[in-house]
């Protein structure tokens, strides 16, 4: 009988079942912590909103690259374990680990030493910069805790574990949501922190965050090695890690990074326009929750059943994937077109800001179906080791599509042609990428068949 782990030989569609309904409770909490924070902030004005808004490009970068680190880590452990290669499995997580905390170092001092002229490069000015630069600081010490966990968390996804990674999610969103109205506010003794409450709130959650992530990949799922490597061997390790976490960051960071060239062109319509950007975006992660868990699913299924020669099982799994995010949109974008002015309104009471979210969130949903097929083809790819393929897939949707699309709505001076724009952008990729990924893989599969 296949164990309750065994991604191999169960049915493709329950395998995708088991991984991607823990990771919607998980991803849920996380972007939960976004929304709470977008909310409490919002409370303390418009300008600390839009400060917020700047900063998100610039989290979310750093958010993807420790995302493509653990991508690397999870994509080599899970074929090591596909091909019953333990040790080899065992090896390469501690190494991930040791080569996050090399890179995560400098990125958080860097950050933290040049945070204003970032911000200041993403139109952000006057308070709202000095204000966006208070919070980022404190964002930047807490990178560090926020790494390490992304890539234990998908350490333990690569072995077929989705539940204990989803658990410590939630958890941590509680703490977060907790601790950050009381930071923001003040509450008896504790003083009010304002901006920064919402940073020192994100801190707190992940220090506990990574005690928990580090005790159930040592003790349960005993991942590590308390046994140093060889200096040939540690970087005959990180070459191998590096082969697709360098190539998976870079695929993470292209969406954020080109949200925060779009942000900067949003900017020429005010401040308010890119607080309602901001505000609907942050939405938008959030309502697209199940193409993220799906994303986070397909990895380890894919991962696991390359390293055994089973090629038609992830094409099947992309197939089943993709339909489900075709579905999931068109649902969505019957909630939001009902719900949506109810969901702004309890972030921004300010006329300008709440039409133009709301304008946004009857536009998009109905194409984030493709945006969809984008993250879920990438994951795939990432975790069979085509890491280019899968960076690829990230260029073509945001640099090609996404950038050049909303720049040409900006010129028409109007802001719903740069929202069609942005639609645009995630139709016409996931029909692209969607059609390629499949044709892809069947043909390596009849090449391994005349083989």
């Amino acid at each position: 009988m296949p164990s309750s782990r065994d991604l191999i030989r169960p049915p493709v569609h329950k395998v995708l079942t088991k991984l991607t309904l823990p990771m919607i409770l998980g991803i849920i909490a996380v972007l939960s912590v976004s929304l709470i924070d977008t909310y409490f902030v919002s409370q303390l004005g418009t300008e600390h909103l839009a400060a917020l808004s700047f900063s998100f490009p610039v989290t979310m970068s750093i958010s993807s690259l420790a995302i493509g680190l653990g991508v690397g880590a999870a994509s080599a452990v899970s074929r090591a374990v596909g091909a019953n290669n333990k040790e080899q499995a065992k090896r390469l997580s501690t190494d991930s680990l040791l080569l996050g905390i090399a890179v995560v170092m400098v990125v958080a001092v860097v950050g933290y030493l040049y945070v204003e002229p970032l911000l200041s490069l993403l139109g952000a000015s006057n308070e709202v910069l000095a204000l966006g630069a208070r919070y980022m600081r404190i964002w930047f010490i807490s990178v560090p805790f926020l790494v390490v966990p992304m890539i234990a968390n998908a350490l333990i996804r690569s072995v077929g574990d989705a539940f204990w990674p989803s658990l410590v999610m939630i958890g941590s969103a509680l703490i977060n949501i907790i601790s950050t109205p009381i930071l923001i506010f003040g509450w008896g003794v504790i003083p009010a922190f304002n901006i920064e409450g919402a940073a020192l709130g994100t801190l707190f959650a992940q220090v506990l965050t990574l005690f928990a992530s580090l005790a159930i990949l040592i003790i349960r799922e005993r991942l590590l090695s308390f046994h140093l490597p060889s200096q040939g061997d540690l970087i005959a390790s990180w070459r191998t890690l590096l082969s697709i976490a360098v190539p998976a960051a870079a695929g993470n960071m292209v969406n954020p990074l080109c949200i925060a060239i779009v942000t900067a062109i949003i900017a020429w319509f005010g401040e308010k326009s890119v607080a309602a950007f901001g505000l609907a975006t942050r939405i938008e992660f959030f309502a697209v929750i199940p193409m993220l868990a799906l994303s986070s699913a397909i990895g380890p299924l894919a991962g696991q059943n390359w390293g055994a020669n089973q090629v038609q099982r992830v094409i099947e799994g992309l197939k089943i994937s993709y339909w489900v995010c075709i579905v999931w949109a068109a649902v969505l974008s019957v909630l939001l077109w009902f719900a949506a002015p109810s969901i702004i309104t309890a972030f921004s009471s300010d006329s300008e800001v709440t039409n133009e979210a709301l304008l946004y969130l009857r536009i998009i949903p109905i194409s984030v179906w493709g945006y969809g097929i984008v993250i879920v083809a990438a994951a795939a790819f990432n975790s069979i080791g085509k890491a280019k393929v899968g960076l690829g897939y990230y260029i073509v949707r945001s640099a090609i599509f996404y950038v050049p699309l909303s720049w040409l709505g900006a010129i028409y001076t109007q802001i719903d042609y740069v929202f069609i724009g942005i639609a645009l952008a995630n139709v016409l990729s996931g029909l692209a990428i969607g059609f390629y990924s499949i044709w892809w893989l069947k043909r390596l599969h009849r090449l391994n068949l005349l083989a």
